[in-house]
């Protein structure tokens, strides 16, 4: 299956850069591109791509209004893409504020190709682009940066076994399944099992927000490992 993507930055030879790298890939094609997240709202509700590369930054309309108008859009207004955020730094409030609203995750503007070429498959999969240590320091850093969350006494969501809540602490401090399954004595198999009994009885589109779900309810504390 071809994995359908638009780019929207407001540097052209970003745009440029990324749209013939992803278009060299086989099953990757480049459907569009803007100069600012108003052009791309506009441009993702014509070409309904499988993927959004989003610039934080721009003008205008910057990147997290406008994820925000194309991850909280009803059904009706139409198909509702993976949002993967871009930036330039490895900290930004922005990208918090964007998985908060559904982005799928971030990407540093400036890591390998290879990189690059993975995110997209990985968010067009449906899976989040949470696994960089880059990540986790973005979550604490602005979970740190919020109200501490009430944690006396910090109890499991009733809707989760001890098996999945435990799961689910180790998803916000950034683990792979691999790494889960390691750590739990559990086959990988298994904790995709659980995971997905997670997302499913939480009501989360991924392990994006799983994150900020276990951050602001108080399961896991910011620095904790």
């Amino acid at each position: 299956m071809t994995i359908r993507v638009i780019i929207v930055d407001d540097q052209a030879m970003v745009r440029a850069g990324f749209a013939a790298l992803l278009a060299a890939q086989p099953d990757i094609e480049v459907v569009g591109d803007a100069a600012d997240g108003r052009e791309g709202v506009e441009l993702s509700r014509r070409t309904r791509p499988d993927v959004v590369l989003m610039d934080v930054r721009m003008p205008e309309t910057d990147g997290l209004e406008a994820a925000r108008q194309l991850l909280t859009a009803d059904e009706d207004a139409g198909h509702r893409p993976k949002v993967l955020m871009l930036t330039t730094f490895d900290v930004d409030d922005y990208v918090y504020e964007a998985l908060r609203v559904g982005a799928s995750g971030f990407l540093l503007k400036d890591a390998p190709p290879a990189d690059l070429i993975s995110a997209v498959r990985v968010v067009a999969a449906g899976e989040a682009l949470l696994a960089p240590s880059v990540t986790r320091r973005l979550i604490e850093e602005f979970a740190r940066q919020r109200p501490a969350p009430r944690r006396t006494p910090v109890s499991r969501p009733q809707e989760l076994t001890p098996r999945e809540t435990e799961v689910l602490e180790l998803i916000a401090r950034g683990l792979s399944n691999q790494e889960i399954a390691g750590t739990l004595f559990l086959a990988e198999q298994t904790v995709k099992t659980h995971v997905g009994r997670v997302l499913a009885k939480l009501q989360l589109r991924d392990r994006a927000q799983a994150v900020i779900f276990a951050y602001e309810s108080g399961l896991v504390a910011p620095g904790e490992r």
